[in-house]
């Protein structure tokens, strides 16, 4: 890659070319997290609705979007527009590949910022991660996907020059549907490798949360340095479209939310209801992209 294309990268992701790198020789530390803002939900969308999607989630949540490009991000042959939004509750990746999409890229579900790549990697599968593919070279630093138990796939990532995003005001939540043979071993593995801590554990969660009235599931939260999670257990027989929203995203009030995602084209599939200590409804943006969003309920 010229030079000319390399700065274009790096303002793509909203980064410094003067900044310090992460020291990969640096002494290896059991946390590799940077922080949430770091941490991005990878959206795949058709090229047609690239522009689209992307404004809906700026007028939905604020924040900004870095300037669009057109880049090689695998490690073979592929073309795609890519764009960073950043916004309050969360950051996004977005890709619209004008060719077909290499394997196993689009089964990861989001982006892990790291401080050491290779000792994260390795910590990883230490931790009972598979790795999809192996660490590669991108135009901005290197890569790897790897998949937890339950085949929760995720990208690690390490930059060169060190990125400067603005905290978040919420942190975005991590959600993973997973039946009972997978979900404590996801658990036990996902918080040994981000020295997450399980802060609620219900087990007997209202089945109405995930469509499902009348029957209870399980419901573990994990916060760490990578944000949080929250993994929905049950025999997985879900109503659509629980289970295609793989991220979650907090915001101050639900409905002026909602009200300024609806006039961007963003449809409510469902309604919102209350789910214990918050207000919560799922949406789909244009291009597809189904999300929660939800608002805490004060007591």
């Amino acid at each position: 890659m010229n030079r000319t294309n390399l700065l274009i990268a790096i303002a793509l992701l909203g980064l410094s070319p003067s900044a310090p790198g992460f020291a990969r020789d640096a002494p290896a530390t059991a946390d590799y997290a940077v922080g949430p803002q770091y941490d991005t939900t990878h959206v795949y969308v058709a090229p047609e609705d690239f522009d689209r999607f992307v404004a809906s989630l700026t007028a939905t949540f604020g924040g900004t979007a870095t300037k669009k490009g057109a880049f090689q991000v695998t490690p073979t042959t592929s073309k795609t527009l890519s764009q960073l939004v950043l916004t309050p509750a969360g950051s996004i990746s977005v890709f619209g590949f004008t060719t077909p999409i290499p394997f196993p890229f689009g089964s990861e579900r989001n982006g892990y910022l790291v401080t050491d790549i290779d000792a994260a990697v390795a910590s990883a599968v230490k931790h009972g991660a598979t790795r999809t593919i192996t660490t590669f070279p991108d135009p901005i630093g290197r890569d790897a996907v790897v998949q937890w138990p339950g085949g929760v796939g995720m990208q690690i990532y390490w930059h060169t020059a060190k990125p400067n995003y603005p905290a978040l005001t919420t942190v975005p939540e991590n959600r993973v549907y997973l039946t009972p043979d997978a979900a404590d071993a996801f658990v036990k593995s996902w918080a040994g490798f981000a020295h997450g801590k399980v802060v609620a554990d219900d087990k007997a969660a209202d089945g109405s949360d995930i469509g499902r009235p009348g029957t209870h599931y399980r419901r573990i939260r994990v916060a760490s340095g990578y944000g949080k999670t929250t993994v929905m257990v049950s025999d997985n027989q879900l109503p659509w479209p629980y289970g295609r929203d793989v991220t979650g995203y907090e915001v101050g009030s639900l409905q002026a939310t909602l009200a300024k995602a609806k006039a961007l084209g963003v449809e409510t599939l469902v309604e919102p209801h209350t789910e214990g200590d918050r207000q919560s409804a799922i949406v789909r943006f244009p291009g597809g992209y189904i999300a929660e969003i939800h608002s805490p309920i004060a007591r």
